[in-house]
């Protein structure tokens, strides 16, 4: 077995909060020990042959998680077996190391198709489970997702595609004013799937009824729904309200303006919120013409946009850049950013016990950032995604 590795000098992101001056150790696959250099519990000694990398002038936080992904690197979670990997692998560069990979609005058929070829990558552990972000979203929100494919949240219909994801199912974002869509909120509570509200018209009456019968999860809030209202207050002010509502943010600067971030931190907490990218193949790969399921997508300056009609199309965002812009531009506490980045997502997927926090036990899964918030070193499970090229 190689030796012990210590990283030490760095400040870091502990669920109790910064250490400077701390040391994260790992052995195999697993942290063994996680806080300050100089004190005893949790940071006993280690052996006298471990390996010592000194990052002293960095942050060190856990690897980020992510809900809600479509693809990177020019490839597509609703492509090839090699075209999941090939966007998983563009975005543990960018320090995600747990995903979640999101579907769009097709034909059923396809759909439980793609399911199971996800399901078997997500028994692999090459991604966390499956996200079936349509077909059941109202046609009035449908932002990008082709019209014609969209369809009433049938329990029936909802339930086959639990079933195709052979136990791997995550979440399933629903516009749960239509037809079926309470009882499907409950069909997917009963099995142990995430009910997201998203892409919907709903009053807020609507959405409370939503969230009583199991919804957890408002999808990329603010976004592909009815804007917040003094007489007609809509999903939002329901969303942001109830404590038992976790709410993923595009932090990319194009979906949400900073003073939509700052009210849903200040209503929600940093406890409930989740950054998530909602990315589309040109994350991490450039500007050019794309296909977001069977609707093409122009990305021009990194901003993705429907050919027909200029919707936003997803986002090019990667995890490590919505880190930076919520640290510096937005001003948040890194404790937070961490929380929704790492630990809120964790928690939703019953993760907890492995990954979104650094911790003795839990999987060596780490960012490295250097004081500018500037990624320099991801590892996962043990090994080096992104070897730190230190001075």
């Amino acid at each position: 077995m190689a030796p012990s590795l210590v990283l030490a000098g760095a400040r870091v992101v502990l669920p109790t909060g910064v250490v400077d001056d701390g040391r994260v150790v790992v052995e195999g696959t697993t942290i063994t020990q996680a806080g300050a250099a100089d004190t005893g519990g949790t940071t006993a000694a280690v052996p006298a042959d471990a390996e010592v990398i000194d990052v002293g002038g960095h942050w060190l936080v856990p690897g980020f998680v992510d809900l809600h992904n479509h693809g990177g690197g020019g490839a597509s979670f609703s492509g090839t077996a090699d075209d999941v990997l090939k966007a998983v692998r563009a975005h543990r560069l960018h320090g995600t190391t747990t995903l979640v990979a999101s579907t769009v609005t097709d034909e059923m058929d396809l759909l439980v198709t793609q399911a199971g070829l996800l399901s078997e990558l997500a028994e692999q552990g090459d991604i966390a489970g499956i996200h079936f972000e349509g077909p059941f979203i109202s046609p009035c929100r449908k932002g990008a997702h082709s019209e014609e494919l969209l369809r009433d949240p049938d329990p029936a219909e909802v339930r086959k595609l639990i079933d195709a994801g052979r136990g791997r199912a995550r979440m399933v974002t629903l516009a749960t004013e239509l037809p079926g869509g309470v009882d499907s909120v409950r069909l997917l509570a009963e099995h142990g799937v995430i009910a997201a509200i998203g892409h919907t018209d709903a009053t807020y009456e609507q959405t409370v009824a939503a969230i009583d019968a199991g919804a957890t999860v408002a999808t990329h809030l603010f976004n592909a729904m009815p804007t917040l209202g003094h007489r007609s207050p809509g999903p939002i002010a329901a969303l942001l309200e109830d404590e038992r509502v976790t709410v993923e943010l595009i932090n990319d600067g194009v979906h949400l303006h900073p003073a939509a971030l700052e009210l849903a931190f200040h209503h929600a907490g940093a406890s409930r919120v989740a950054f998530i990218t909602d990315a589309m193949d040109a994350a991490g790969s450039g500007d050019g013409r794309y296909l977001l399921g069977p609707l093409e997508v122009e990305v021009s300056d990194g901003v993705a946009r429907l050919v027909e009609g200029g919707s936003i199309a997803g986002s090019t965002l990667t995890l490590d850049r919505a880190f930076k812009r919520a640290a510096t531009v937005d001003g948040l506490p890194v404790q937070d950013v961490v929380a929704a980045l790492c630990a809120n997502p964790a928690r939703l997927l019953g993760l907890s016990d492995r990954v979104g926090s650094l911790e003795p036990g839990k999987d060596a899964d780490l960012v490295l950032l250097d004081a500018d918030f500037d990624l320099k070193g991801v590892m996962r499970q043990g090994e080096w995604v992104v070897t730190p090229q230190l001075p």
